[in-house]
């Protein structure tokens, strides 16, 4: 088997206020260094996925299609007392397509709160078919390590190992 690199964690112009890159830009990186996969995972939308795995398809290169969540203990609960934190989902397969397209749905449209939300309720019940990572510092995880809540990081990831299992859940 060939080993190659994708960067999976990678924001567009589509990313709200968070991405510069076009897809167009984006693919034509990737022909021109022979990438055999590209990932986009613009922050609370996947508004450029039909665009990018149109423009991929074209260039001969595997798209991943995913997303930059932001999650939050409850999405009903709406004030500053219920911060939000970054996870990375990526789409594994069609199932996981549909469910990340529920997500968002209920992110915008009872979750919104300055961003479109999910909570764990939500991802445990659409977690199928989706690849999880802990993200970047923004996410739930590395922020109690930053917050010195060793016990509460290591807490969350064996909830999420138990969400997502050992091959859909990274760190």
């Amino acid at each position: 088997m060939e080993k190659h690199f994708t960067h999976l964690h990678l924001h567009t112009d589509h990313s709200l206020l968070d991405g510069a890159i076009t897809i167009d830009r984006l693919v034509s990186f990737g022909k021109e260094h022979n990438l055999k996969s590209l990932a986009i995972s613009d922050h609370g939308n996947i508004f450029g996925a039909v665009n990018f795995f149109d423009t991929c398809k074209k260039a001969g290169i595997k798209p991943v299609l995913g997303m930059e969540a932001y999650i939050t203990n409850d999405i009903h609960q709406k004030d500053r007392s219920n911060p939000y934190y970054h996870l990375l989902l990526l789409v594994k397969n069609k199932t996981g397509y549909h469910n990340l397209c529920k997500l968002i749905y209920y992110s915008y449209t009872q979750g919104f709160y300055f961003k479109p939300r999910i909570d764990y309720s939500l991802l445990e019940q659409y977690s199928e078919g989706l690849i999880a990572t802990s993200t970047c510092l923004g996410g739930h995880i590395p922020q109690l390590f930053l917050a010195g809540k060793d016990q509460e990081a290591y807490n969350l990831m064996d909830y999420m190992l138990g969400i997502f299992g050992e091959d859909r859940y990274f760190l």
